[in-house]
């Protein structure tokens, strides 16, 4: 559980807003809103990035072990001109609920799962509307991103797939290849045809014996269906890197310069 006896760290002009409904209306959550330097002082439109697993991701506070620090390096990678100015909006998990959420099908091996869809409903349905209508965004779909890790991984690259048409940007970190027996890995396998998304995958070398075959073989089946290495599919192994969010933050830098890439004249 977090440890509520930490101070918080959000850095930057962070909205918060609560209890935010949820599709099956029963799981209401918070959503944080960062927003980029000079926001208040532009009339400027700015990409948004989704990003599952919520309170995790700005602040220390509410973090399960560790936060990702996504504010802070954002900040900096803002004020250098390495990225472009975006929109962060940090999603809150379920609690109990996660599991369910976060996995596109039952997994008989655990009992539970397959609450993606719904789930994925009140994101694209309910919370886009929302922070379109609130905020000064980009919202066609080469300038809205989605992200996690874990079984966040699991969700962003399953509901990206099927909403291909609303997020043109994935950061798939960790993803948890695993369940159901690799049931990702057929959702890639059954694509009728590639989708034009640019993909950041990736995973640690110090998470587990199966990992780096599973997050291979995840590879595998997006380059077999089109996405170019190095090109709109970016593959990272970290050496050393387990599955924790202190491994996590340190890939946040990464993704997002190859996400949103600075479009400036002074770009570095």
């Amino acid at each position: 559980m977090p440890d509520r006896t930490r101070p918080h760290t959000l850095t930057g002009d962070i909205r918060v807003h609560q209890s935010f409904p949820s599709a099956d209306g029963q799981h209401d959550r918070t959503v944080l809103v960062y927003l980029p330097p000079g926001y208040e002082a532009a009339e400027e439109r700015y990409p948004v990035l989704y990003l599952h697993d919520g309170q995790n991701v700005f602040d220390q506070a509410t973090a399960f072990a560790d936060e990702w620090g996504v504010d802070e390096t954002a900040q900096q990678l803002i004020a250098t001109r390495r990225i472009e100015p975006l929109i962060i909006v940090a999603i809150s998990n379920a609690g109990d609920r996660r599991v369910d959420e976060y996995t596109p099908t039952v997994n008989p091996a655990v009992g539970g799962g397959g609450g993606a869809d719904i789930y994925g409903c009140m994101v694209v349905d309910d919370l886009k509307p929302f922070i379109d209508a609130t905020y000064r965004t980009r919202p066609d779909v080469t300038n809205t991103a989605m992200g996690g890790s874990s079984l966040g991984g699991l969700v962003t690259l399953y509901l990206g797939l099927r909403y291909a048409t609303t997020f043109g940007k994935l950061a798939v970190l960790s993803p948890s290849v695993w369940w159901d027996d690799g049931a990702i890995v057929r959702v890639v396998d059954a694509l009728s045809t590639k989708t034009s998304q640019r993909i950041w995958l990736d995973a640690g070398t110090r998470e587990g014996a199966d990992v780096i075959p599973d997050i291979r073989r995840l590879r595998d089946a997006l380059v077999a269906k089109g996405w170019s290495i190095a090109g709109d599919l970016m593959y990272f192994e970290a050496r050393g890197g387990e599955h924790n969010e202190r491994s996590w933050a340190k890939r946040v830098g990464p993704f997002l310069k190859f996400l949103f890439p600075s479009r400036g004249p002074d770009a570095r």
